[in-house]
């Protein structure tokens, strides 16, 4: 079977492993508010609708949610990481192979996340990646964010892509409610940022590796 001719992809969780940076500054404005410092791994179940809901999330789990502190907190942690976007993430084991494979195969890839553009876009350029995507659109690139299809659209339209041969990747449930909201079909991974076991959440195929990548999208219905 063939290859979707566009492939949509989710960033954090998905591409890339941003929960060390995304900790840091967490951590940065809970320690502003005297609050203690929240791990990694609970970080990476915390992610997944945008700053403000990361924010508030920590806040809740440290203690008084004071959802009147989410606001003032917000420059100070997209300014923390902006500063430290790179520091500790990674792209997931596997992820530039297939990448080559896919653009080797004549795909054409785009990056539909939930992040603000401009961090997304000084994330891929911080890995090296400006010519693997032919779009990156942020939440704030598009009139609404995922799980809205307008998003998808969006992403579609700024890289050319037919809605009736693309396929999205991706690791939560906002990913697939986007995918679904939109008409396409979804594959998973199982080691993103998810409070729930991907299996769960609806997807058409899950992986646990990027090895994987190109088989499963090659058996999604069409």
């Amino acid at each position: 079977m063939t290859l979707p001719r566009t492939i949509l992809f989710d960033l954090d969780g998905t591409l890339v492993d941003t929960a060390p940076d995304l900790a840091a500054a967490m951590n940065h404005v809970l320690a502003g508010w005297g609050r203690p410092p929240l791990p990694v791994d609970e970080v990476r179940h915390l992610v997944g609708h945008g700053a403000r809901a990361l924010i508030a999330r920590g806040l809740a789990v440290t203690g008084d949610p004071a959802p009147h502190l989410v606001e003032p907190s917000m420059p100070r942690f997209l300014d923390y990481y902006a500063a430290h976007i790179a520091d500790g993430s990674r792209p997931f084991d596997g992820v530039e192979a297939a990448l080559d494979a896919l653009a080797d195969a004549g795909c054409v890839a785009a990056i539909c996340t939930n992040k603000p553009t401009h961090l997304a876009v000084r994330l891929v350029a911080a890995l090296g990646w400006e010519q693997r995507f032919a779009a990156v659109i942020g939440h704030d690139s598009a009139p609404r964010p995922k799980p809205d299809a307008v998003h998808v659209h969006f992403t579609l339209d700024a890289c050319k892509g037919d809605l009736a041969d693309a396929a999205f990747v991706g690791d939560s449930a906002t990913d697939v409610g986007a995918a679904r909201n939109a008409g396409l079909p979804i594959v998973l991974v199982s080691f993103g940022f998810t409070d729930r076991p991907a299996h769960e959440l609806g997807g058409d195929v899950v992986i646990d590796h990027y090895d994987a990548l190109l088989p499963a999208l090659r058996a999604l219905p069409r």
